[in-house]
């Protein structure tokens, strides 16, 4: 579902519609304060958290699968709950990228399993218990940052630096969560990702509101040995804000001849598989996707797309390795 444009107001003028939806607003941040407030179960390994304040994608699948990747390197394999989304297994789960499917396990964990163990549940401390059980020895909770039901170690919240927190709101006023001051209020790290000229006007927005250490950090294409430059591609992806993606296809210098958005984790019907391969083959050009997206396609429709693969790079890792190796990580 798209947003309503009304959430990318700036906090100084937040709009009519805003306005009249604040009691519903006042209700649903009533509810998640209750919520947050139960205790949780409490694990024999370091939990960190990888969460948001707003609705919809922030970037917590490439920090997730950076911080897997950094542990890995250290020795260190950490194993990854999600609760996954619409799948039909109910968990505990182990993901297996060679037997299951985006739809039975999420397009998430099914990517995210290439890089460290992943384990999807439809209640978290039961997929926190498993991986206990199977010798994790630290466990990372992909977006659980409203879910009581672990207590976590280490939270870090995760924004886009370009949209910030929108207009400041709660649900359904705004896109977020809960209120700003609540969430940092149960994080350790605050990490806005994008470019510095978006991180420059994040800071400047929001400033006032954190009070916990912030970290910077944007998405890097990785170098696969493709030369994109005046590479006719049509590209598609069903993610929280696909204009990213176009805009690093751009960047790499691809020639974009159509766009095709879709809705966050929109599975590909036959019809529209048919139809992409059809302006392809028409239009003489290269299909392209994101490594998400490319998680979903059937496979045997995969070799007809390219992917396109970006990483997590920080600005600076050591406030990062300072909190881990008070973990004793």
């Amino acid at each position: 579902m798209k947003a309503p444009a009304f959430w990318s107001n700036p906090p100084e003028n937040i709009g009519l519609k805003a306005h009249l939806l604040r009691p519903l607003s006042c209700l649903y941040t009533y509810l998640t304060a209750k919520r947050v407030k139960k205790p949780g179960y409490q694990a024999q390994v370091p939990v960190i958290c990888i969460g948001n304040i707003n609705a919809g994608g922030t970037g917590k699948t490439p920090t997730v699968i950076a911080l897997a990747e950094y542990l890995t390197r250290q020795g260190i394999t950490p194993h990854i709950v999600s609760r996954g989304y619409g799948g039909s297994e109910q968990g505990p789960v182990r993901v297996d990228e060679r037997k299951h499917t985006a739809a039975q396990v999420g397009d998430e964990p099914l990517l995210i399993s290439a890089f460290a163990p992943v384990w999807v549940a439809k209640k978290r401390v039961e997929g926190v218990k498993a991986a206990e059980q199977a010798g994790a020895k630290v466990i990372i909770l992909d977006d659980a940052h409203q879910n009581p039901s672990v207590q976590k170690d280490l939270c870090v919240v995760v924004v886009d630096a370009k949209r910030g927190f929108g207009n400041g709101c709660v649900i359904p006023s705004g896109p977020l969560r809960e209120p700003i001051e609540a969430g940092m209020k149960r994080g350790d790290i605050l990490l806005s990702i994008g470019s510095q000229n978006d991180q420059n006007r994040f800071a400047k927005t929001w400033a006032r509101y954190i009070n916990i250490p912030h970290l910077q950090a944007h998405l890097a294409p990785l170098q696969t040995g493709m030369d994109w430059k005046n590479t006719r591609v049509i590209a598609f992806a069903g993610i929280g804000h696909p204009e990213k993606f176009y805009q690093t296809l751009s960047e790499l210098g691809a020639d974009i001849i159509e766009k095709v958005s879709l809705g966050d984790h929109q599975a590909f019907a036959p019809s529209l598989l048919k139809r992409l391969e059809y302006e392809a083959q028409n239009k003489n050009a290269q299909l392209v996707t994101t490594e998400k997206d490319a998680a979903r396609l059937p496979r045997s429709f995969r070799q007809n797309v390219l992917a396109l693969p970006v990483r997590l790079e920080l600005k600076d890792l050591s406030l990062f390795e300072q909190k881990l190796k008070e973990l004793g990580l």
